[in-house]
């Protein structure tokens, strides 16, 4: 396995962490609810990103497998390399122009069970995966590094587990010191509530990059 592109998509990974939804939901859980509750809550609700977001993997990997022949023979053709590339930079410099709107963070239930966790955990799954551009990152690139199913399925894995760490990390310092953190916690998730986030501007920006990037070898 390259080294340099596990670093890169452990770097992708690192990216990922700072979701605004799942720390915003997180945080809102360590202020709002009783402690002795909270670890039950913000596991259920963390696994089921963590594995909706595996089995999302596997399938784009599976899927990405059996059409990348097609799509590598397209851009053979210059024309169309040229056409890629120019919607890429259009995609580029446009995203930097996209107003910026509020982020889409999912209301908590008021009344919260483990399957109203795992509800939420999905919600926010449907939320996040469409703009989970570092994951489609890291996902294309291990498309293309020839790795065994056992090498990207246990990249997938730890993947997941890095992108719910920050969470984790969190719980853990608030059940151990939660006497202390729970006023800078409660500060903190009332100004992540109230930050601004344009998903589509992202979306652009990192989709234009990557076509620019994928055409410039057949232009």
């Amino acid at each position: 396995m390259n080294m340099e592109i596990l670093l890169t998509i452990m770097g992708l990974a690192v990216l990922d962490t700072l979701s605004p939804t799942i720390i915003g939901i997180t945080l809102y859980l360590l202020v709002m609810e009783k402690k002795r509750r909270i670890i039950r809550l913000l596991s259920v609700y963390l696994i089921t990103i963590a594995i909706l977001y595996f089995f999302l993997g596997v399938s784009l990997m599976f899927g990405i497998t059996l059409s990348f022949d097609f799509f590598k023979e397209l851009f053979k053709h210059q024309i169309l390399s040229w056409a890629i590339f120019l919607i890429g930079m259009i995609m580029f410099i446009v995203s930097f122009y996209m107003p910026k709107k509020k982020a889409a963070i999912p209301s908590v239930p008021s009344k919260k069970t483990t399957f109203t966790m795992f509800m939420l955990g999905f919600t926010t799954f449907l939320i996040e995966g469409g703009t989970a551009l570092p994951y489609f990152a890291a996902i294309g690139l291990m498309s293309t590094s020839n790795l065994t199913l056992l090498e990207w399925t246990s990249i997938l894995g730890i993947y997941n587990i890095i992108m719910v760490l920050p969470s984790i990390i969190l719980m853990v310092m608030y059940t151990l010191f939660g006497r202390w953190l729970h006023q800078p916690f409660r500060k903190l998730n009332d100004r992540l509530s109230k930050s601004k986030d344009s998903a589509l501007s992202w979306v652009m920006c990192i989709v234009g990059i990557v076509l620019i990037f994928a055409s410039l070898d057949y232009l």
